[in-house]
Parts: structure tokens; sequence; C-alpha cells
């Protein structure tokens, strides 16, 4: 008998359904698998799924042809018993503070970025399950961009943290006048030095 590491390997065929490389002009096609969501797709999915469950812990429960933003402004109230972010009250002694020195008793709500990509995810999601015309889709109901720019302003107060839009990057026609005014300036500042 041979022992293992003196044993030769001798290559198998591969099974018809599964071709090797070396094989491919006679490949024939696998079946589809689906291709797994990405990470954005998953979390619409598990956000859809949430608030469905909340709308039917309603009483009565409702069902999605029947809630309307109302609904979907008191979910997002709801959502704060589970939020990580300090939000601190007006009379508390580190309101405005960005950073505490110290432990307080205020609420722990959801960020308002937070808030705001998941209205963006269920408004998505709300479209992909047959809800409508983005016109009727209760999240984007103007009700609720007051709701999160509200939320929004008091977090960035509470916190002492503004919150600013990012500024867009300059294209190119911008930077040639920039140029062109440094250059003008540059050349009369010159002119008048002689």
């Amino acid at each position: 008998m041979m022992s293992p590491e003196h044993h030769t390997h001798t290559p198998t065929k591969d099974p018809p359904d599964h071709p090797s490389s070396s094989s491919n002009h006679h490949k024939q096609p696998l079946p589809s698998q689906p291709q797994p969501l990405s990470r954005y797709e998953s979390q619409k999915r598990r956000d859809w799924n949430t608030f469905i469950q909340y709308l039917k812990s309603q009483n009565p429960p409702l069902m999605m042809s029947q809630f309307d933003y109302t609904h979907v402004l008191s979910f997002l109230r709801y959502l704060d018993q589970f939020g990580k972010t300090k939000v601190h009250h007006q009379a508390c002694v580190f309101f405005g503070q960005p950073d505490p020195p110290g432990p307080c008793t205020c609420p722990l709500k959801q960020a308002w970025g937070s808030l705001d990509a998941l209205i963006g995810r269920l408004r998505a999601a709300y479209e992909e399950h047959g809800g409508g015309s983005p016109d009727t889709n209760p999240f984007a109901n103007g009700s609720i961009r007051v709701h999160l720019r509200e939320v929004r302003e008091s977090q960035a107060k509470a916190r002492g943290i503004p919150y600013r839009k990012k500024k867009r990057r300059k294209t190119i026609n911008d930077a040639v006048v920039v140029k062109k005014d440094v250059a003008n300036s540059s050349s009369t500042h010159n002119q008048s030095s002689t």
C-alpha cells in the first residue's frame, strides 16, 4: 500500500452541470442565484418591515393602504426611545455644549441624520411596494420635511453643534474666474506701486 505522501492525484472529470474553466466551449448556463442585497437595500428592507410591524401594532392595526403622514410622524417619535443621541433640555446646565463635562438626565433620541436617512429609504420602499405616485407618498409629505427640519434645528441648539450643508466643489469655470481675478488684482497692484 502506498503512503499518502506518495499518492499521485489523477484529475477527475467535472460533472456536466459544473464545467471546469478549461472547458469553456461546452459551458451550460448555471441556474441564476439571486445576488446578495447591497447594504442599502438590506437596510431599506429592514426599515420597511419595522414600519409595517409598527402599523400592525397600532390599535386598531393598520394596513399599508390605511396610513398617512400622521402615522409616519408618530413612528418617528416612537423611534426616539431607541435613540443614542443625548439631546439636552433648555433647563439643563449642558444645553448648547458640544462636549458636556458630566452626565445629565436629558433623554436619548434618534439623531436627525439617522431619521433623515430612514425617511429616504422608506420613501423609496413605499414606491417599490406599490404605494402609488411620489405625489401621494406619505414619507414625502411636507409635514415630514418640516418635522425633520425642526428636529435638526433643535438638536443643533441643544447639542451646540451646528449643522452645515456640505459645500459644493467649485467647478472649473469658478476656478478660472478666481484665477483671473487674482491675476487682475495683482496686475493692478503692480501698476499702482510703480
